[in-house]
């Protein structure tokens, strides 16, 4: 039988616990969705653990989950994702930070860890920095969107086992700690480039003209979750198939980066709620063209779980709805589709949770189990039953026929 091609749509941070407000329905128990709920109809629903029973998904290590990585032995920390969204090709031995731009007082007490959401010019003030020399370390920085950037320290001897600069909330930034001795160079360089960094932005013209306009400067920089590149084999090599990814969040784009996916720039991807959810589709589309598994991420539903609006989050259900509807309408009927969440954002917890999530896969031949509606509670009864995140791509592969046989 012919191999056949999957979709893998991520809904990020889409799965909800009950809302008062919507008669303790969750937002997408309560959301009109036909394409989502068609999907569940022509196939196979179920509930994920991402990570394992009782723990919180971060979308980095989510994704890794979901691809079929442990996460356990192949993730040092969000800084070698961001460095590959940002589109930093590491080397081995190079540590890199997510950072962001802040701004600080006199005393060196963070004021505000977004420098007011700073949205232009950091380009500008990452030029002004990236190049540093400390010793024999050398700096790679460069911007990320609004008030993100990535931070690569390369050169011999350095560990990733440093404690983060950030305070993570307003007050006294902190000095990077060795976490074990082989670190001890590392937390060096790396308070040597914050304390480097706050003399060059202090009187940067840019930072100049922010304070004239009343705006608050970016005149700091805090490094946090450090971590060193790991080698990941290709989805290709893994799982012998051709990938695409469509992603607008830098975090996301590096993770399929790291595993051998191509992923195109498109225009109007955002990441955010004003996101271009045709443009995510026609992309999507257009890739099936000469790929075998395409990934589509989502960004919104976590944004407005964060926010704790669970109206803005059933618009946003309404809104992937249609993307799915587009995609498919054009998708031939033998395509595996598969539609889940990275992880659970409740609107009443305004963070990741430990819940599990729905999944729902159907085309390619796929059993029908009678669920007739995608939501947390429908996919409970479900065929799939309840399964671990690194089981899903060996599922996807072998409704797509795609399965390697194991024995005689």
């Amino acid at each position: 039988m012919a191999a056949k091609k999957i979709v893998l749509v991520v809904c990020d941070g889409l799965s909800d616990r009950p809302v008062k407000e919507l008669d303790s329905k969750t937002p997408l128990q309560a959301a009109r969705k036909p394409a989502m709920d068609a999907l569940a109809r022509h196939g196979m629903s179920g509930m994920m653990d991402v990570i394992g029973p009782g723990i919180i998904p971060g979308s980095d290590t989510a994704h890794l989950a979901l691809f079929g990585y442990d996460p356990f032995k192949v993730y040092t920390g969000r800084g070698p994702i961001e460095a590959a969204g940002a589109g930093i090709p590491l080397e081995r031995g190079d540590v890199a930070f997510r950072c962001n731009f802040g701004t600080v007082d006199d005393g060196f007490n963070v004021v505000d860890r977004r420098a007011g959401r700073i949205k232009a010019g950091t380009d500008e003030l990452a030029r002004a920095v990236s190049g540093m020399k400390i010793g024999d370390v050398t700096v790679l920085f460069k911007e990320g969107s609004e008030h993100r950037a990535v931070l690569v320290l390369r050169g011999k001897g350095l560990d990733h086992r440093v404690s983060d600069v950030d305070p993570h909330i307003e007050g006294k930034v902190l000095e990077a700690k060795p976490l074990a001795p082989e670190a001890a160079k590392t937390a060096r360089a790396l308070n040597e480039f914050v304390r480097r960094a706050v003399e060059i932005l202090a009187s940067h013209p840019l930072n100049a003209q922010r304070s004239k306009e009343g705006l608050r400067p970016a005149n700091v920089i805090l490094p946090r979750g450090a971590g060193s590149t790991r080698d990941l084999e290709p989805l290709s090599e893994r799982y012998g198939i051709r990938c695409g990814a469509v992603a607008g969040v830098t975090l996301v784009k590096g993770i399929c980066r790291m595993v051998g996916m191509e992923v195109p720039d498109i225009v109007g991807a955002t990441g955010g709620l004003d996101t271009d959810y045709k443009a995510k589709a026609d992309t999507a589309l257009r890739l099936l063209d000469k790929k075998d598994f395409v990934f589509v991420n989502v960004k919104a539903g976590d944004v407005a779980g964060h926010d704790g609006d669970f109206r803005t989050k059933m618009r946003v259900i309404e809104n992937i709805d249609m993307m799915l509807g587009l995609m498919l309408k054009d998708l031939h009927e033998d395509v595996v589709v598969a539609l889940t969440c990275d992880h659970s954002t409740p609107v009443a917890v305004r963070d990741h949770s430990a819940d599990p999530v729905p999944i729902a896969i159907s085309g390619g031949g796929a059993r029908v189990d009678g669920i007739k509606e995608f939501d947390e509670v429908s996919a409970a009864s479900g065929a799939l039953g309840r399964i671990a995140g690194m089981q899903l791509m060996p599922i996807m592969l072998g409704m797509a026929d795609r399965a390697r046989k194991f024995g005689a």
